[in-house]
């Protein structure tokens, strides 16, 4: 009786036989966001509620830029090998501005990035009364500037709106676009800039610019860790960017959990720590 009430619960059939097996009926398919949600909920509470670091042999997946891991994984390892000898951090490449996708799939436990469109649709979401999916938390503020090598033709005197656009240029995108974030400050002025390349790291970009005139934009703070600080200048851009904010974002459903209470409290101190001189 238990088995028909849940075959006949949903209103249609949920599977159909396919050669020596089942396959789910798209009903099942249209269902299984929920129950997989729910399933995960279920499975979080079923964890032990105290999370012991000095015993825990797990293993967390993090997705973050080049950037962002310099800065901090030192921090995360040392807090790890100090506090947690069996945890293991696996960090992944951050290929998109909006991780959301990847975290209700639980394909990365943390994203660590710049996510402007995303915590403004989150905060408009809780401004209406909504209960967003995900939580997210401040880690550090910088700014972005334009970098060159030594000795480039615009490394002294004024950098002007029309120099820049007029040199030849570098774009860092994760996801590929050959438009960022720079072209539609630009784009909003009428003006647009040439794109001699994209690549998708910044520490790529760091070593680009030192052996060529190609100009790129990169955080202020991220410069001294490309180990090519020596060879490279940076300008104050010649026209308003948006500030960085690198936050962590993370769902919902892993918010009461105490394991990853335990890897945000870790990424947030190697932030602070990374950051505590104020250098930056």
């Amino acid at each position: 009786m238990p088995r028909a009430r849940l075959r006949d619960a949903p209103g249609d059939r949920l599977v159909t036989r396919s050669g020596y097996g089942v396959e789910p009926t798209p009903r099942a398919q249209e269902l299984w966001p929920s129950v997989s949600d729910a399933l995960r909920q279920l499975e979080a509470s079923l964890m032990p509620g105290d999370f012991d670091p000095a015993v825990a042999n797990q293993s967390f997946t993090t997705a973050m830029a080049d950037a962002t891991a310099a800065e901090l994984m030192p921090g995360i390892v040392k807090i790890i090998q100090r506090d947690a000898p069996g945890v293991s951090i696996r960090c992944v490449p951050l290929t998109t501005r909006d991780p959301r996708r990847l975290l209700d799939e639980a394909q990365i436990d943390l994203a660590l990035g710049y996510f402007p469109a995303v915590i403004a649709d989150l905060t408009a979401q809780a401004q209406s009364g909504g209960l967003p999916g995900f939580d997210h938390q401040r880690l550090y503020d910088g700014r972005y500037v334009c970098v060159m090598r030594k000795g480039h033709p615009l490394a002294t005197g004024t950098l002007t709106l029309k120099k820049y656009c007029a040199a030849q240029h570098l774009l860092v995108s994760f996801s590929g676009r050959p438009f960022g974030f720079t072209d539609e400050a630009l784009a909003a002025m009428g003006l647009h800039r040439r794109i001699v390349l994209t690549v998708n790291q910044f520490f790529t970009a760091g070593l680009v610019v030192t052996t060529s005139d190609l100009l790129t934009v990169l955080p202020a703070h991220f410069v001294s860790t490309t180990g090519r600080a020596a060879e490279l200048v940076f300008r104050e851009l010649p026209f308003d960017v948006p500030p960085v904010h690198v936050d962590a974002l993370w769902h919902r459903r892993q918010g009461q959990r105490s394991d990853h209470g335990w890897l945000r409290t870790v990424v947030t101190g190697a932030a602070a720590e990374a950051f505590a001189e104020g250098h930056r």
